[in-house]
């Protein structure tokens, strides 16, 4: 297609091509020209105007689809615009023309629709150039559209609209025909007909007043009746239509060229329109008599459509009004809608009720939840409330006197604006989060006694929506969950005796405790035991008043499967009085429940059921919350009842008038059937699945009470129970079914599980063949379309399972094709050609492909049926897409069909258009990465590649013209997968541009499509994506403004361009991310901005995204209000109607960051985070605040550690918020700033560091969470921050560490209460968090406290520096001095809980029945996890605290420590004997820590404990750094060897070097308590009576007499066997029979084997050493220098002691000596030490000769350094020899010696020439 890239047609090569390709090359040309003329030159389009006139038209005459007749008018508009425009009458005359004549042609009419859009596009682009030819042309269009078909009026309609926009007031003469043709097109039988006149009528209210002022009431009413009978798309545009020429009454514009008193009056009132808008909503869009009629009869005529349309159109008119306008007229309108929602014709049914309760509700969550700021929210609450107390006093107070004053009409209409305005109270409340706490303290709405007081309402649907509304505070506020439901448990309990009250607050105690699975905190415990207390007494209770015994039993159930909610942890300790419970509720056999059928009246059987259906709701919660507790054991106990709860199934209740409790009792065990394993009950009493066939009625929350248990966010709105019951027999019946064949197939014995499932059988016995294949044959052909796809799916998958022939079904379905003529009897059996292709293995039979491929090649083609075109092309996308690379033969005949039927298929009809984006998408991933690039060695097939390659791009480009927003979100997706197959052909810069236009489209599926597209664009090109967006909106002024006009919302896309301009595409979707309540969306947003930020924040734009992020954090709407906040958990509902997204209320702002929402403002500090982050693995100036200044002067980079300032600002605005979730995120943002850039020095003050300067900020942002309200999460995180801080090491002054320090202590006292304040609002989990945390914190500061006090005592400070400076010497270690007592007892008691939690679970019985020190029974599992994170610390501190004390008791402990409890005081009062010695105390703490110790390092889980190994490691060197726990280790041998093992093992599994040397360092503890033990024996048996006379002392340690060690009970050989694995680790090269091989595996395990080999391999490794010192030593001196000083003194050593060591057991003297010359080179001080060393390691003449050959060669290398030094330092040498005369004269005597054998050796070799020969060496011993 790169031919078709020219100014000019190439028609030659277009002639070339065959029909369905010249349509597609013509296509193509006219896309790039219509990119090209705005980019050409005006003379070069002058230039060739004439031939390109000649070449359009030439198109238009060529009978075009619709995608290019659009196109061609587009281009031929801008070719008149960007050239002369003066020919352009010629051709509008031309099109006039074309539209009346009266070829009937099937060439015809494409003709005349071309013309009717080339017409559109003149008049939109020239404008008033052309208006002399207006009202010809004008005429022209309204006389053939009387009789045009559809098509025709569609286009039609598309022209005048474009005319209008072009026009403007220059066609107000004509502004009443456009109107009137308008209106008979707005009720049209065609639905886009309608969507058309619709948006040519909101085009022309722009101009045309009299819409909006006379006219107004008729186009309402027109509005109406274009509502009935709609669908999605015209309610849309109707309600856009109606809404925004409503809200033009309310507040008019002034239109160009008009007077202030033209058109009549110029306002209308709020109450008048929305009284236009309440008429249609009750009455429809029927005639007065017609209404009078309905209302006469009592019947309502208006239908669900038409009160759609009106809720939308009234969101439509409040979002164009404004938020300011809302929150001015928020009374009123608020009084408008609940005086809608109370209508006695809006309420007549039930059903009619349920709708327009859920349409107010629409109208106000669209409104309230998206258009108001936090602080309007917070009005809008009030005014809530205002209205809930307002209609409480108007049903009357509680008592019956004044209630029975009240009529039955007041009450019912007050229960629908309660349960209205109750459900948006808890909306906002919800989303508001903890910012909506002011609320609750606001006396004059008193929102929770308002709320609590709709309880004692008459009508349950307003009690249950008060309930659901407590809910929403509780969730919202998790604070106030304990206290709801204490109160309204009192109050339950008080008012037992009246049927509203238990029904009211058994409601609210149920919602609030349903809530607590949305709150992470939880509630107390014993809240629970309360809750099921209150459940058993109202159970009890229920026969005593037969008044009340209904309420009371459905509120007891509802108090019981609330409980359930709470988890396994709570329900585990209830479990055996529940079971009790629903064994009590159903007769103990069968046998019983044939005697219970006998008796019993309405009332009794009505309260059984109720409580029946209660009992089996609770146990399908069970089957839902609580799996882990689902034994084998209770799922028998729980069959029993089940059992009889099926056989009353099958039994007829005595009285008939208990069918609405039968139902509900009936979809009780349908849900409970459908949850459990099929299995379970297989073979049971029969079933009996029966299907209620019903109207569906409004979902309504007084349908089901139980459903406030349900998780989730959003109000449940359950179906009638006869519509449930109906969807629950569904689900049971495709549950049982399988399970019904494979049992009615399988001989007994069943064989096992896993052959159940591979085993296929027929389809059963006839009795069940025959009904089940016309049940799914009689649905392929009805007219539901949900039907037919429901059974071709069923039948190819019973056919899957059952194994049957799929040929002999895909042939009857093709025959019954052949026959059949009605559409939906087709487009089943076409569905299920490809169903049967996708589940029985249709891929492996060619010949069925082929054959359901002709088919459906047919079908798609017949374009009489639309709805057969659908379908069919519906069924080819699944079988490509099942076929996958195994369709490539048919892949280019399917291109050709999908292309020429997207150029061809009338825009009238989307949904084939959707059902060709489908196989578009579907082709593109079959070919996958055959669509990269040429193939490298077949010319031919690389040509065919490009061009199916090509036709996916103009299949693109075609949907993606369309004006249906599925279309185009299928060509978005079709463009993804193609860029991920082949990037490089994807243009970026037409598809970017494309995406930012429909960023923040209307239309939810597009903003879905949008950015998935994005996300993984960003993934590759962030950059490319980024500077395209950008050029969009820098190009805009000198773009085709109608590119973003032609969007439905044009407003919105404006909007996102000045969001692009502004802040970027980053901001955009910041912007789009606060506004977006879809959780998939959200996250899709969330990854972009991640990879964009991965990819550019560290490459230039770092100060980019930090003022992004910084702008987003700032974004409140008022700094001393609470923050807006939006729904926490994003656990909507992923498959909501776009009808929500569409018409939700735009907030309307003054930039783009205004009043974020604090989840967005969340997400940007993980955002800081996250560069923080991606900053550590880039530049190190980063973290250099003098590199990156001396940098900055030379390069334009730029480099984090300069906006410190910035990101400690944002850190402390997140940390100090209203919201709890974003003062988590700040204090986490806080630690990560503390932790990487404590260390950084300030280069403007050496000897500080740069956060010195923001210690005011970090301790203003501590404060807060350490109040008495502050949540145990936020405190514990803060005191992670404060030890991080304290630990730094920033602060340098005492006075300033001590404020942070106070933060430390208080929360100290805190948790040393006992029972503090978050006790009994949070479960006890939380408590113990909370104080972990708490101790955790000091550990770690304790620790950095003794640590820095033994720096300061090695290397103690100058003199002059103060006592009060420095944080890190004695001054912090005295600050915690004075609480050490109290919290090592903490410690103890933590470290003795964290030993009993982690018991292996067979040793659960030996945990304490009431729990630990911190944590409670009942939380045992939940406190594991604050255990494992908070242990190792505490661990390291508490040794640290035992090595200070020297294991010593002290006697004196704080008086005021009220924890721990006894379990955890360490032992120290006996069981038996009473108080323990301290020897036994300090024995169980040792114990303690070793245990711990080891368990952890025996079975370290991951990489990510390496602070933990550190911190046991370090935790076990200051235990033995003091002599009595050394002293206990030596004494126990296994306890040594098993150390060993541990920290062998240790050493093999991690690499890290401190690990490494820190199991090292602990080795040689170890031997060293050893050896002093063996000392300390041999000591004793020296001091022994009658020791000193034996000849022989006893001989101690290992070996004794024969020197055998024993494997696995020796600490020398594991001492050994480490040793060798460590050097064999880091120099394999040392053994080269070992290297390579496990340190471990090839070890020698025999003692005299043992002793050679570490001889030998000792040998080597000092041999290896020295070499490495000799490279040190002879290195620069900058390097040297250090080493000789540390190393010197032990090389003297070593030399001193060589004389005396065996000349066999010497370890390579000359590598020592070598060390000695470096030495001596590099120190020549120390000649005067060495030379008397050297010396002494001569040999005289006597002993020469006879001396092993080892001292010998130790002698010669002696001499030869004394010759080589004696020269070199000749003054030391003479002093020496002078002072020194042994030492002078042993040198002469070797001298001597050596000069005698050399002489003799020179004889001996050449005895005629030894007189003429000299040695080679001459020596000299006068050095004077």
């Amino acid at each position: 297609m790169e031919r078709a890239h020219s100014l000019l047609l190439n028609e030659e090569a277009c002639s070339q091509l065959a029909e369905h390709q010249r349509a597609e090359f013509v296509f193509e040309w006219l896309s790039h020209l219509k990119k090209l003329l705005p980019a050409a030159d005006r003379a070069d389009i002058k230039q060739n105007q004439r031939r390109l006139v000649d070449q359009l038209s030439s198109v238009l005459i060529g009978s075009p689809g619709p995608p290019t007749r659009w196109v061609l008018a587009h281009c031929l508009a801008l070719l008149y615009r960007l050239g002369d425009p003066v020919p352009a009458s010629l051709l509008v005359e031309r099109c006039n023309d074309i539209i009346r004549s009266k070829d009937d042609s099937p060439s015809g009419l494409p003709t005349r629709l071309a013309a009717v859009a080339c017409l559109g596009s003149l008049y939109e682009q020239l404008g008033r150039m052309l208006v002399g030819s207006f009202r010809e042309t004008l005429a022209n269009l309204l006389k053939a559209m009387k009789s045009a078909e559809s098509q025709g009026r569609y286009e039609i309609m598309l022209s005048m609209e474009r005319i209008l926009r072009g026009l403007g007031v220059s066609a107000v003469p004509c502004h009443r025909d456009v109107y009137k043709a308008a209106r008979a097109c707005l009720t049209d039988r065609s639905m886009a007909v309608r969507c058309a006149a619709a948006k040519c009528l909101l085009e022309l209210q722009r101009e045309a007043v009299f819409l909006w002022t006379t006219e107004l009431e008729n186009v309402a009413t027109l509005c109406f009746r274009a509502f009935e009978g709609s669908n999605y798309d015209v309610r849309v545009a109707v309600a856009k239509l109606l809404g925004t020429l409503l809200a033009t009454a309310v507040e008019p514009r002034q239109p160009a060229g008009t007077t202030p008193r033209q058109g009549g009056r110029s306002r209308s009132s709020l109450e008048e329109v929305m009284d236009l808008l309440w008429g249609g909503f009750l009455r429809g869009g029927a005639g007065f008599l017609r209404a009078s009629g309905d209302m006469l009869k009592g019947t309502s005529s208006v239908s669900k459509d038409v009160r759609i349309g009106v809720t939308q159109a009234c969101v439509v008119l409040v979002s164009t009004l404004g938020g300011s306008w809302l929150e001015g007229n928020l009374p009123a309108l608020l009084s408008l809608l609940m005086e809608l929602a109370s209508h006695g014709r809006a309420t007549q049914t039930p059903a009619d009720a349920a709708v327009t309760r859920r349409c107010v509700s629409f109208i106000l969550r669209s409104s309230l939840g998206s258009l108001l700021s936090e602080k309007a929210q917070t009005n809008a609450a009030k005014q809530l409330c205002l209205a809930v107390a307002a209609q409480k006093r108007a049903v009357g107070e509680e008592g019956g006197g004044t209630r029975s004053r009240v009529s039955a009409a007041d009450v019912s209409a007050s229960q629908h604006v309660l349960v209205c305005c109750l459900l948006e109270l808890g909306s906002l409340v919800q989303g508001l989060g903890s910012t909506a706490a002011p609320l609750l303290t606001d006396s004059s709405t008193a929102l929770l006694d308002t709320v609590i007081s709709v309880l004692l309402h008459p009508v349950a649907s307003a009690r249950l929506a008060a309930a659901w509304c407590l809910r929403c505070v509780a969730m919202a506020m998790p604070s106030q969950c304990s206290l709801l439901l204490e109160r309204c448990a009192e109050r339950l309990a008080a008012l037992k005796s009246s049927p509203e009250a238990v029904a009211g607050y058994g409601a609210a105690v149920a919602a609030v405790v349903a809530g607590v699975q949305q709150c992470p905190l939880g509630i107390p415990h014993t809240k629970g035991k309360v809750v099921l207390g209150l459940a058993e007494d109202l159970l009890r209770s229920a026969t005593q008043n037969s008044r009340i015994s209904l309420q009371r039993t459905q509120a007891g159930w509802l108090l019981v499967s609330a409980l359930i909610t709470l988890g396994p942890a709570v329900v585990e300790h209830h479990l055996p009085r529940l079971l009790l419970l629903w064994r009590c509720v159903f007769p103990p056999s069968l046998r019983e429940q044939e005697m219970e059928l006998r008796r019993g009246d309405y009332f009794t059987w009505q309260v059984t059921l109720e409580g029946r259906a209660g009992a089996l709701c609770a146990m399908k919660n069970l089957l839902l919350h609580c799996k882990e507790l689902l034994t084998d054991d209770i799922i028998s106990r729980l069959l029993t009842p089940l059992a009889c709860a099926v056989a009353l199934l099958t039994k007829s209740v005595p009285d008939c008038s208990v069918r609405c409790w039968s139902v509900v009792y009936r979809l009780r065990v349908y849900e409970l059937l459908a949850l459990l394993p099929p299995d379970t009950y297989q073979g049971d009493t029969p079933l009996c699945v029966c299907l209620l066939g019903s109207s569906v009625g409004g979902a309504s929350l007084d349908h089901d009470p139980f459903s406030l248990c349900a998780s989730g966010l959003e109000a449940p709105a359950p179906l009638p129970p006869a519509v449930a019951l109906t969807a629950a027999a569904v689900r049971l019946f495709g549950v049982v079914f399988p399970h019904i064949i494979t049992f009615s197939c399988s001989p007994p014995p069943p064989p096992p599980p896993q052959h159940q499932v591979s085993t296929r059988g027929s389809l059963g016995p006839e009795e069940l063949r025959v009904p089940a294949l016309s049940l799914l044959l009689g649905a392929l052909e009805s007219e539901s379309r949900l039907l037919r796809c429901l059974a071709a799916e069923g039948l190819s998958r019973l056919l899957q399972l059952v194994g049957e022939p799929a040929f002999t079904l895909i042939t009857a379905c093709v025959s019954r094709l052949k026959t059949a003529r009605d559409a939906a009897t087709r487009s089943g059996h076409a569905l299920a050609l490809a169903a049967l292709q996708r589940h029985t293995g249709g891929i492996s039979s060619p010949q069925n492909l082929n054959t359901c491929l002709g088919v459906l090649f047919t079908l798609s083609q017949d374009n009489t049926s639309p709805e057969v075109q659908t379908w069919s092309l519906h069924a080819l996308s699944l079988v490509v897409d099942l076929s996958g690379g195994l369709y490539r033969c048919h892949a280019e005949a399917s291109f050709t069909l999908v292309l020429r039927l997207l150029l061809a298929a009338p825009p009238t009809h989307p949904e084939v258009h959707h059902s060709l984006g489908r196989c578009l998408h579907a082709l593109i991933t079959s070919l996958g990465p055959d669509l990269q690039a040429l193939h490298p060695d077949l010319a031919d097939v690389g040509s065919a590649v490009a061009g199916l390659r090509s036709s996916c791009l103009v299949g693109c480009g075609v949907m993606q013209a369309s004006p249906d927003c599925l279309v185009q979100a299928e060509a978005i997706s079709c463009l993804q997968q193609l860029h991920m197959f082949s990037p490089p052909h994807v243009n970026l810069a037409c598809l970017v541009p494309a995406l930012c236009v429909n960023l923040c489209s209307s239309y939810l599926c597009l903003r879905r499509a949008v950015v998935a597209c994005l996300r993984q664009l960003a993934q590759r090109e962030a950059l490319e994506v980024s500077e395209h967006a950008v050029a969009l909106v820098k190009d805009l002024p000198r773009r085709d403004n109608t590119q973003l006009a032609n969007s439905y919302f044009h407003s919105r896309s404006v909007c996102a361009d000045v969001t692009i301009k502004e802040v970027g595409l980053e901001g955009a979707l910041f912007t789009l991310l606060d506004r977006e309540s879809d959780p998939g969306l959200r996250r899709d947003i969330q990854e972009t901005l991640v990879h964009m930020m991965a990819s550019s924040a560290t490459t230039g734009k770092l100060g980019h995204w930090l003022k992004l992020c910084k702008d987003v954090l700032s974004a409140s709407a008022d700094s001393r209000a609470p923050v807006e906040a939006s729904q926490d958990d994003e656990e909507a509902e992923s498959g909501r109607d776009d009808d929500s997204s569409v018409f939700r209320a735009r907030s309307e702002s003054g930039g783009p960051f205004t009043a974020l929402r604090w989840a967005t403002r969340r997400f940007a500090m993980e955002c800081v985070c996250r560069i923080v982050a991606q900053c550590e693995s880039a530049d190190p100036a980063h973290f250099d605040m003098a590199l990156a200044q001396e940098r900055r002067l030379h390069e334009s980079t730029d480099f984090l550690v300069l906006h410190l300032g910035d990101l400690v600002r944002m850190a402390f605005m997140a940390a100090t918020d209203h919201s709890d979730q974003l003062r988590l995120a700040g204090l986490q943002t806080l630690l990560v700033i503390i932790r990487r850039f404590s260390a950084i020095p300030e280069p403007e003050f050496p000897g500080h560091v740069i956060l010195e300067q923001y210690q005011a900020n970090v301790g203003a942002a501590l404060r807060p969470a350490f109040t008495a309200d502050a949540p145990p999460d936020v405190t514990a995180k803060a005191c992670q921050v404060c030890s991080a801080w304290i630990a730094s090491g920033v602060v340098s002054d005492l006075r300033d560490l001590r404020r942070v320090h106070q933060l430390l202590a208080s929360s100290l006292a805190k948790i040393q209460a006992g029972k503090d304040t978050s006790s009994h609002l949070y479960n006890e989990a939380a408590a113990t968090m909370e104080t972990l945390a708490v101790l955790k914190a000091w550990a770690e500061v304790y620790i950095v406290a003794v640590q820095r006090s033994k720096q300061k005592e090695s290397s103690p400070a100058p003199a002059n520096e103060g006592s009060g400076s420095g944080s890190g010497g004695a001054g912090l270690l005295k600050l915690v001095q004075s609480d050490l007592s109290t919290l090592s007892r903490l410690w103890l008691a933590a470290l003795q809980d964290y030993a009993l939690l982690t018991l292996p679970q067979e040793y659960a019985s030996q945990l304490p029945a009431a729990g630990g020190s911190f944590y409670t029974a009942e939380t045992v599992n939940q406190a594991r996890a604050h255990y494992s994170s908070s242990w190792a610390p505490i661990l390291h501190a508490t040794s640290l605290w035992l090595h200070s004390t020297g294991f010593v008791m002290s006697e004196d402990g704080p008086a005021n420590l009220s924890r721990p409890a006894t379990p955890t005081s360490m032992g120290q009062h006996g069981s038996v004997g009473g108080a323990k010695s301290p020897e036994d105390v300090s024995s169980d703490r040792l114990h303690l820590i070793l245990g711990i110790s080891v368990e952890f390092l025996c079975s370290p889980h991951s990489e990510d404990q390496m602070e933990n190994i550190t911190s046991c490691l370090r935790a076990l060197q200051a235990l033995l750094d003091v002599s009595w726990p050394r002293a206990k280790v030596g004494n126990d041998q296994a306890l040594s060897v098993e150390l060993l093992s541990v920290l062998h093992r240790l050493m093999v599994t991690r690499e890290a070097a401190a690990v490494q040397l820190a199991v090292l360092d602990l080795v040689r503890q170890i031997v060293t308590a050893a050896q002093e033990h063996v000392k300390e024996k041999r000591h004793s048996a020296e001091v022994d009576d009658g020791a000193a006379e034996k000849e022989t002392l006893p001989e101690f340690g290992e070996g004794r007499d024969t020197g055998g060690l024993i494997p696995g009970r020796s600490l020398v050989f594991a001492a050994l066997e480490l040793c060798l694995c460590v050097l064999l680790r880091k120099l394999p090269q040392l053994s080269p029979r070992l290297a390579g091989s496990s340190c471990s595996g090839n070890v020698p395990r025999t003692t005299p084997s043992l002793h050679k080999h570490t001889h030998v391999f000792l040998l080597q490794v000092v041999s290896r050493c020295y070499q490495l010192l000799a490279s040190v030593f002879q290195a620069q001196s900058a390097v040297a220098v250090p080493y000789i000083q540390a190393l010197g003194p032990h090389l003297v050593r070593h030399l001193q002691v060589l004389n005396q060591t065996p000349p066999q057991q010497r370890l390579h003297p000359e590598l020592l000596l070598q060390q000695t010359r470096d030495y001596t080179q590099s120190c020549p001080q120390l000649a005067a030490i060495l030379l008397p060393i050297l010396i002494s390691f001569l040999l005289d003449e006597n002993t020469l000769g006879s001396a092993p050959a080892a001292s010998r060669s130790l002698h010669e290398a002696a001499l030869k350094d004394l010759m080589r030094l004696g020269p070199q330092h000749s003054a030391v040498f003479r002093s020496l020899m002078a002072s020194s005369p042994h030492l002078k004269a042993r040198l002469e005597a070797a001298v001597r010696g050596n000069q005698e054998s050399l002489s003799a050796k020179s004889s001996s070799n050449t005895p005629t020439a030894s007189s003429k020969s000299s040695p080679s060496i001459t020596l000299k011993t006068n050095f004077l």
